[in-house]
């Protein structure tokens, strides 16, 4: 009797292609072994292979009763391929990496735009050649690879101008980047990694020579110039500067300008997210859009022809935004979503997220690093499993009601979906998030659409509108942020903490949702043991005696540690960014309360 055939990869769903190939990913990360390359390339040349005969093969394999097997094996193929791709993207591991011969100079191209602070330009670039001499002194071009960042010492006599694409010849004398001084510190090394980036230079003006071929790509050479028009746009119509530069965030994604202050401000009222842009922006756009092209709902030509104008617009503003990672998940999301309803189908919000994210690790893998990434996905994901439950619990009769109970229920979602690696990576909590959430709502909402519409049509008069809006957000997100247990700091938990907490939360949501007794008890036990190592830390901490010595470049500071008290020897003025970066962590993840300072001499 012949089996059916039953293609077990029909309708195989990217949340369990995006799964393993995340956890190949990680597996090979910074991970280098003799012949790995080579060993991955075969497993995953062979096991294709494999796949490509079982999938034209209607034989017993691909019957019911081997479905799991193909779904392994598939499952195999992606995992290796994830392995494959973090090693290829790894530039150390390239045979042609600068850093592996001596050369004089090096040739990069600016492939970001630079970052200007006061005296200072950042900038990433590719490394292209290297030039060394031979034995008679004639110079020799090889061709390298690799990132580099560099710090240019600026001349305020001799004025330079750098942008994207730019080509420079710089001396190659660079260093590694150097790990943390203690695990309370930024990990600023780790944090270059996942750009791939290993080593820096710090150079004079005079150390570099620009040539004068640009090879940016033009259209994002393009969007960065438009980008630099509209912001200079809002210079011109707003007066107040801190005023620009939140328009200049919020609208364009052009955070360069913004204060440390405002940062805080949102940070602390937990509305950091409104200064990406992201989902919420690119949402907020998609509506108007759809209500402004509702006359193309006539026929199905019609039809086409608007979908195919909504996809060109919102890829327009995701290039002109500078393609961050959170604003290329939300228009490939979009972009199936608005597809799938062309067509008429339903498309699996699951589905359309692990497609996102499938994509954008393909183009760069090290983006699971990437903490906007994986906060943004989380959030996504609370509003998609989390809200429509929360939303559930309460039904009200009045459509205002209803509407405020909809807007809490998802900034509850996004934030239990999220906090746990906020408290990781931010070690703060905003109690106040459901409120400042709510305020900013409909201001920022203005914000964006006045914003847009006035540099459309170049419309000066509504600069003092835009200025007066973003005041009063501002105003009011500081007053929320001073208000009495507005928010909690100074939290720190290992990764063994964080995966017990979100365990416990999983665990929690899946018990309540399909009514089982034991995953309750199981989310009862991760949040019991998640107690239990917060006490261990706190009596450790009481009992503690050290002393720490920091590593600082220009000044210097010595703790003496005992219990929740710290006799702090430093030159440092405690409003210093050198404090609040270096040391202040440090005495956070300690759970020092109680600061004496000593001076030799006045604090810097």
């Amino acid at each position: 009797m012949m089996l059916a055939y039953n293609n077990p990869f029909k309708g195989f769903p990217f949340t369990r292609i995006v799964l393993p190939f995340s956890l190949g990913v990680m597996s090979t990360y910074q991970v280098k072994l003799p012949y790995l390359l080579e060993a991955l390339s075969s497993l995953s040349a062979g096991l294709l292979l494999l796949l490509f005969v079982l999938i034209f093969q209607r034989g017993r394999f691909i019957s019911h009763q081997y479905k799991r097997k193909a779904g392994l094996l598939l499952h195999c193929f992606f995992y290796l391929y994830g392995c494959l791709s973090s090693t290829l993207y790894n530039h150390k591991f390239n045979t042609d990496y600068y850093v592996f011969k001596k050369y004089k100079f090096l040739k990069l191209e600016i492939i970001e735009e630079p970052k200007m602070k006061p005296n200072i330009i950042w900038l990433e670039g590719m490394v292209t050649n290297g030039y060394h001499l031979d034995s008679s002194g004639q110079v020799i071009s090889e061709r390298a690879s690799g990132k580099i960042r560099v710090a240019l010492q600026l001349d305020s006599l001799i004025p330079i101008s750098l942008e994207y694409g730019d080509q420079l010849i710089i001396p190659a004398a660079f260093i590694a980047t150097d790990a943390p001084g203690s695990s309370a510190e930024f990990d600023f090394k780790s944090w270059l990694a996942s750009r791939n980036i290993y080593h820096q230079t710090f150079l004079k003006q005079t150390d570099l020579v620009k040539l004068y071929n640009n090879n940016a790509h033009p259209l994002i050479r393009y969007a960065l110039k438009l980008r630099e028009k509209q912001v200079a746009f809002y210079r011109k119509i707003i007066k107040n500067e801190e005023a620009v530069s939140l328009a200049a965030t919020l609208i364009l994604g052009y955070r360069s300008d913004l204060s440390p202050g405002t940062l805080n401000i949102y940070s602390k009222t937990g509305t950091i997210h409104a200064l990406s842009v992201s989902g919420m922006h690119v949402g907020l756009i998609y509506l108007v859009l759809n209500w402004l092209l509702f006359f193309f709902n006539s026929n199905r030509t019609l039809k086409y022809i608007k979908t195919l104008l909504i996809i060109t617009l919102i890829w327009a503003y995701s290039l002109l935004t500078g393609f961050s990672p959170a604003v290329l998940r939300s228009a490939i999301m979009l972009s199936v979503f608005v597809i799938a309803r062309l067509f008429n189908k339903r498309a699996n919000s699951y589905n359309v997220i692990a497609f996102a994210a499938f994509c954008l690790l393909l183009y760069n893998p090290f983006l699971i690093w990437d903490i906007g990434f994986q906060l943004s996905f989380l959030a996504v994901f609370g509003l998609m499993y989390l809200q429509p439950r929360i939303y559930a619990w309460l039904a009200f009769k009045n459509p205002l009601l209803d509407k405020t109970w909809a807007a809490i229920t998802m900034s509850a979602a996004a934030q239990l979906a999220t906090y746990p690696l906020s408290i990781y990576y931010f070690h703060q909590f905003p109690l106040c998030f459901l409120i400042s959430n709510l305020f900013i709502m409909i201001p920022v909402t203005l914000i964006l659409y006045i914003g847009i519409i006035t540099l459309l049509f170049k419309i000066e008069c509504l600069g003092p509108l835009l200025e007066a809006l973003i005041t009063f957000t501002n105003t009011g997100l500081n007053k929320i942020a001073s208000l009495p247990f507005s928010g909690i700091s100074g939290i720190w938990i290992a990764k063994t903490e964080l995966l017990l907490l979100y365990a416990a939360i999983t665990c929690f949501v899946i018990a309540m949702q399909h009514y089982q007794k034991r995953m309750l008890f199981v989310s009862i036990f991760a949040f019991f043991c998640f107690q239990c190592l917060g006490s261990y830390h706190k009596l450790k901490a009481a009992q503690q005696k050290k002393t720490i010595t920091f590593k600082l470049k220009h000044n210097y500071a010595i703790a003496w540690i005992s219990a929740h008290s710290v006799i702090l020897y430093t030159d440092l003025d405690p409003d210093s960014k050198s404090f609040n970066y270096v040391i202040k962590p440090v005495l956070d993840q300690h759970q020092i309360e109680r600061v004496i300072f000593l001076y030799l001499a006045g604090p810097t």
